[in-house]
């Protein structure tokens, strides 16, 4: 018979609450790690190894990732390591679920840092960014009201953003559309980030938005995330 070690009964208490885990351990929760084309980011088109962590704190209506929400294998950080390694690519993004639910998050993308990767994280902007790496490249969401989770939003995150990070609006519908460029305004977001906009898939035209961002006269990076174009992960 196997036993449980205390910090795996907290891990297990956490991903049935959804919060954040608070004990430090060797390893995290994974769903899968894959070699693709960055489809969504200032990084798009460049190939790209992703780490893709398990749970999620939110559920958002046009999430494609729900199988990411709970379960993963307990992978050791030295194991993940080293099948980067073998896959060779520089470029490695943390992504979810939402990977900051998992404190030994910071100590993966530390140690990926200092072995020479290039590092993106993929975060919802519901939880603290402030203990991040400085090294690492932030892809932050705001969720919009069409996700249903804008009320999640933790909009002291911004303060923490280097020029160099991005800040991502899904976006549903014009009344998304029209909410993302007020809280542009009110955060000034455009001093402290890039701005992407990205349709939901399907449901929003990338040639439609492309027209209102023009139309905005604002400095904001259209996404269309082209995997899905590509039919690849």
């Amino acid at each position: 018979m196997s036993l449980t070690t205390p910090a795996q009964r907290a891990a297990d208490i956490a991903q049935e609450r959804g919060t954040p885990e608070r004990e430090e351990r060797s390893w995290l929760r994974l769903t899968e790690i894959f070699f693709s084309i960055q489809g969504e980011s200032s990084f798009a088109g460049m190939p790209c190894t992703f780490v893709r962590l398990s749970r999620c704190n939110l559920r958002c209506t046009w999430c494609d990732t729900t199988y990411s929400f709970n379960g993963g294998d307990r992978t050791e950080i030295d194991d993940i390591i080293d099948r980067l390694d073998a896959i060779g690519c520089k470029i490695v993004e943390i992504t979810g679920g939402e990977p900051l639910l998992q404190r030994p998050v910071h100590t993966l993308m530390s140690r990926l840092c200092d072995l020479g990767y290039t590092v993106l994280i993929e975060t919802s902007g519901s939880l603290d960014i402030a203990p991040i790496d400085e090294r690492v490249h932030i892809i932050m969401d705001l969720k919009a009201p069409g996700s249903g989770e804008v009320d999640k939003n933790l909009f002291s995150n911004i303060a923490h953003l280097k020029p160099t990070d991005e800040v991502k609006f899904v976006l549903l519908n014009r009344e998304d559309f029209d909410w993302a460029i007020a809280t542009i305004e009110e955060h000034h977001l455009l001093e402290h980030a890039q701005i992407i906009f990205s349709p939901v898939h399907g449901e929003l035209s990338g040639h439609e938005l492309a027209n209102w961002i023009l139309e905005s006269g604002k400095t904001i990076r259209l996404g269309l995330q082209i995997h899905k174009f590509l039919d690849v992960e």
